[in-house]
């Protein structure tokens, strides 16, 4: 198979933050141009195969490398590889970054509303990182955000949700993680149950309604299902909603 439309792309730093979830950042051998919350092509050679799947990245456009969230599925295609991969070891990473869940800035609304399942936390990364940056270089404009991320355990956050508080902390994020199995979880304090449990209640809380905010889930698929009916129940119209499903059930 060709590989015309692809980089090598170096791994140069791994974080496993458990078992199956870790953090994968890639040096690529040539130049990359996207929007925060777009999509790469990763793919590894399998013989004269190359497997190829599309993740999210974490990463802003300014910075000098990929970053991806990956969760291991054991029987997949292309992450049991992944996770073989060490420091120095390469992959491919197609040339052109594509996806439309990026900012909605159509209807004139700087508020956001997110709701995330672990490793759908990706494209809001993006999006916070770039913000972040922009305002540093005085060359943006702050949008407020409102990310709701639930996880099983608090582990799976990994160094992603000391990071959002961070930035939380410049004004315009509020970062709301919640754990649904706290009693796997003895030393979590923060919110519990899953994400719709929770994101109807801070949405409210903080008026980020239908007439002011577009809202954006990604994850699992059931999560975005509920999230979906809770908006419209909540009267967002449609052009209001957006929507990345990481798999289909």
């Amino acid at each position: 198979m060709s590989r015309s439309n692809f980089y090598r792309a170096e791994l140069i730093e791994r974080i496993d933050f458990s078992q199956d979830l870790g953090l994968f950042r890639f040096r690529p051998e040539g130049p990359f141009t996207f929007q925060p919350g777009q999509y790469a092509t990763i793919g590894i050679e399998d013989g004269d195969k190359l497997i190829q799947r599309p993740y999210s990245i974490v990463s802003s456009p300014y910075e000098p490398f990929l970053e991806f969230f990956v969760e291991l599925v054991p029987e997949g295609a292309l992450t049991p590889r992944i996770w073989q991969l060490k420091v120095g070891d390469s992959v491919f990473i197609r040339n052109r970054i594509v996806g439309a869940f990026t900012r909605d800035e159509k209807m004139g609304a700087k508020r956001h509303l997110m709701a995330a399942t672990v490793t759908g936390i990706a494209p809001y990364l993006s999006m916070a990182r770039s913000q972040r940056i922009d305002l540093h270089r005085g060359t943006g404009e702050a949008h407020e955000l409102l990310i709701v991320q639930g996880a099983s355990r608090s582990w799976e956050f990994g160094v992603y949700k000391d990071e959002l508080i961070d930035i939380a902390r410049d004004g315009w994020l509020t970062y709301v993680p919640t754990v649904s199995r706290p009693w796997e979880d003895a030393d979590w304090k923060g919110e519990t149950g899953r994400v719709e449990d929770v994101f109807r209640k801070y949405a409210d809380q903080l008026g980020f309604d239908y007439q002011s905010a577009v809202a954006y889930s990604c994850g699992h698929p059931e999560m975005i299902e509920h999230i979906k009916s809770i908006l419209q129940r909540a009267r967002f119209p449609k052009e209001r909603i957006k929507e990345e499903k990481y798999f289909t059930l």
